[in-house]
């Protein structure tokens, strides 16, 4: 595949997955914004995930039967529309139909994407071309964090979606005119078929299966850290800005650049030994986060530890799941990430409520203890793992 392709799924992946990501460093000036106690604010991160899921399961199997190309024309479209629709959001349901709007469209585009990368990449290239779409992801995720707060702080939350808007409506131009085209299989399923067909893979693989519940395991510590971050850094006593908060999205996009080597390794068959690491790392971030009353110093320690090793085990994870037949890429995504979005969900509800309940120390034990049981668990699967396709 030449690189600049590869370059412009990873770019286009970035950008449509910021969308889901935007609110985060927002949590406070939405929660006062809509009167919104902050023990129950982070229903909406979990409203993002909600429509993560609805789309996994409903939208992103549809490049399986599409023509991809022309799917992502439309999803894009829709996307902008979400986007200005929760810029003018004047109530807390209008707020929340919003995120769950973001949530589904930005996930469906995202993850059809790096489904449209690993069809068009050649098998022996696959793991590298999906890291690099992976990796596009990541920076896009945390960055979304950066440009969340800094836009914030200049023009108010409403100007962070309305500026999402207008770089997606620019994205839709290029992709149309860049992307390969992707003609609809031929002897396609029907939708209902196709919709019923993931639940056989869930049932049936067992490598999904495994990569699925450690993706599931992995992203609720993620999102325990990422959601509950913005509550400390804005008291005392480091009252920083939305600028500055956002700002630590930089910091974890280092650890995120290096996970996309994850990928080369599972091509040459090191994918457990990068898993091992990785949890390893997972669980060991923990520690300097737990200091960061004392010194934000530990603080962009722990950011980094915590995005290599997470993002590691994603790329591992995807690049395992996607050595199987072409034509159910779509569909071995969207079954895939259902993990991640029920994760994310439960682990963004659960770290707010922990940080209202027991304040940061709360947090931290949380996220350890999830973390840990995604290394308990990896321990326990290798033994009854099937050589028929490389370890799960």
């Amino acid at each position: 595949m030449p690189r600049a392709l590869v370059m412009l799924f990873a770019c286009a992946s970035g950008l449509s997955v910021a969308n889901v990501y935007y609110a985060q460093p927002l949590l406070d000036a939405l929660a006062a914004d809509f009167a919104i106690r902050q023990a129950a604010v982070g229903g909406l991160i979990t409203a993002t995930q909600v429509g993560c899921a609805l789309a996994l399961v409903l939208l992103v199997p549809l490049g399986d039967r599409m023509d991809r190309r022309q799917l992502m024309r439309w999803q894009c479209a829709a996307l902008v529309a979400a986007l200005l629709g929760t810029a003018l959001a004047a109530s807390p349901g209008a707020l929340l139909a919003g995120m769950l709007a973001l949530g589904l469209l930005g996930t469906a585009m995202t993850q059809g994407l790096i489904a449209f990368a690993a069809t068009a990449a050649a098998p022996q290239e696959r793991g590298h071309v999906v890291g690099a779409a992976q990796g596009g992801v990541v920076i896009g995720l945390l960055l979304a964090r950066v440009a969340a707060g800094l836009l914030a702080d200049l023009l108010g939350w409403r100007g962070v979606y309305l500026a999402s808007a207008l770089a997606m409506l620019a994205l839709a131009a290029l992709l149309w005119r860049a992307l390969p085209a992707a003609p609809a299989p031929a002897g396609r399923l029907s939708y209902q078929a196709l919709v019923h067909s993931m639940f056989t893979l869930l049932r049936t693989d067992r490598v999904l299966q495994v990569r699925g519940t450690l993706a599931l395991l992995m992203f609720a510590a993620f999102s325990t850290f990422w959601s509950a971050m913005v509550l400390p850094l804005r008291e005392a006593p480091h009252a920083l800005s939305h600028s500055a908060i956002g700002a630590f999205g930089l910091v974890g996009a280092l650890g995120a650049l290096a996970a996309t080597r994850a990928g080369r390794w599972a091509d040459r068959g090191l994918a457990q030994h990068a898993t091992a690491a990785a949890l390893l790392l997972l669980v060991l971030a923990w520690l300097p986060l737990w200091l960061l009353p004392h010194s934000l110093g530990w603080l962009v320690l722990g950011v980094v530890a915590l995005d290599l090793g997470g993002q590691a085990i994603h790329v591992t994870n995807q690049a395992l799941i996607l050595r199987g037949d072409a034509s159910t890429h779509g569909r071995l995504v969207g079954c895939y990430m259902l993990f991640y979005a029920v994760g994310s969900g439960l682990g963004a509800a659960a770290s707010t409520a922990a940080y209202a309940a027991w304040g940061w120390d709360g947090v931290c034990v949380l996220g350890a203890g999830v973390s840990a049981t995604a290394a308990a668990f990896w321990a326990a699967t290798l033994p009854p793992v099937p050589r028929t396709r490389e370890h799960a």
